[in-house]
C-alpha cells in the first residue's frame, strides 16, 4: 500500500499520457531519459510506461528548470534529495532502535531494583542501636 508521500511505482502510462501528466513534450521525457534524469520501466516490446512515482520525478524536474537550473543541477540536486530522503529513514530506523533500546534498559534496571526490594529487610525506627566511640 502506498502513503501520499510516496506515489505509486507501478508502470501504467505511455509516454504521450505520462507527458501530458506532467505538462511537457514527449521528446523532453526522451531527454530527460537519455540524460539519466529518470529511467521509466519498459514493456517486452521496449515500449516506455511510465508510474505515478516517475510522474511526480517529472514535475519537480519541471520546477527546478523553470527556476532556471540546468539539468546537470537538477540531477545534483536530484541526488541530494534521495540521499537526504535515505539519510531520514536511517535515522528514523535508529530513532526506533534507540526507543527499543531504552525500553530494554529500562526494563532491566525496574527488574534490578526490584531484587533488591526482596532482598532487603527494613527494620522499624525503634529497632535502631546506636554505638558510640566510647569503650564500655
Amino acid at each position: 500500500m502506498t502513503t501520499s508521500r510516496e506515489p505509486d511505482t507501478r508502470a501504467l502510462y505511455v509516454i504521450s499520457v505520462a507527458a501530458q501528466l506532467a505538462g511537457m513534450h514527449p521528446q523532453t521525457l526522451r531527454i530527460y531519459e537519455r540524460k539519466g534524469l529518470l529511467s521509466p520501466a519498459r514493456t517486452s516490446g521496449r515500449s516506455r510506461r511510465y508510474s505515478e512515482r516517475d510522474i511526480a520525478l517529472l514535475r519537480r524536474i519541471q520546477e527546478l528548470t523553470n527556476e532556471g537550473m540546468s539539468l546537470a543541477g537538477v540531477q545534483r540536486v536530484l541526488d541530494l534529495e534521495r540521499q537526504l530522503d535515505d539519510a531520514r529513514e536511517r535515522i528514523a530506523e535508529l530513532e526506533a532502535r534507540i526507543d527499543a533500546l531504552v525500553r530494554e534498559m529500562n526494563e532491566r534496571v525496574e527488574a534490578v531494583h526490584k531484587q533488591y526490594r526482596r532482598e532487603l529487610v527494613p527494620l522499624p525506627r525503634t529497632a535502631l542501636v546506636r554505638f558510640s566511640n566510647k569503650v564500655i
